[in-house]
C-alpha cells in the first residue's frame, strides 16, 4: 500500500492510499480518482514531504480535513461578498423580505426563534457552518 497528498485543479489537497503506484496511474486514468472537495477527476500527485521523524520535538503540520476546507472556501467566498450586520440579522433580513431596505448578502447572528420566525414567514435563511467574524465598520 502507498498513500499519495492528491491535488485537484483548484488546488484542493487531499490523501489517499492504493495498492501500487500503477493502480493508482490505472484509477486516474479511468477517472475514479476524484477530488473529496469539489469532485474534479483531475487530479495529479502533490508534492509530498519524506515522512522522517528522528526527532519527536519537530511537529509536522497538520491538513486540514477535506471538509474543513470546503468550510474555510464557504466563510471566505460568504466573507468577501456579503455584509456583516451582526446581531441585526434578522431585522434586516426582515426589512429586504418586506421591501423597505434594498436587497443585498447579508450574514450575521440571530437566536434560534428569530431565525425560525423568518423561516415561517417564508424569507430565505441558510445557517452558516461557521462563526461569523466580527467586523467593525
Amino acid at each position: 500500500m502507498i498513500q499519495y497528498t492528491l491535488k485537484c485543479e483548484k488546488e484542493h489537497t487531499f490523501d489517499s492510499w492504493f495498492q501500487s503506484s500503477s493502480a493508482f496511474e490505472k484509477l486516474k486514468a479511468s477517472k475514479m480518482v476524484v477530488c473529496s472537495i469539489c469532485g474534479s477527476s483531475n487530479i495529479d500527485k502533490a508534492i509530498m514531504a519524506p515522512r522522517v521523524n528522528k526527532n519527536k520535538k519537530i511537529s509536522v503540520k497538520k491538513k486540514k480535513h477535506p471538509a474543513e476546507q470546503a468550510i474555510a472556501e464557504i466563510k471566505k467566498h460568504v466573507e468577501e461578498n456579503s455584509h456583516y450586520v451582526g446581531k441585526d440579522f434578522a431585522k434586516e433580513a426582515r426589512a429586504m423580505h418586506l421591501g423597505d431596505l434594498p436587497e443585498r448578502a447579508i450574514y450575521g447572528e440571530a437566536k434560534a426563534e428569530e431565525a425560525k420566525s423568518l423561516i415561517d414567514d417564508g424569507i430565505p435563511v441558510t445557517p452558516l457552518p461557521f462563526t461569523p467574524n466580527r467586523k467593525t465598520n
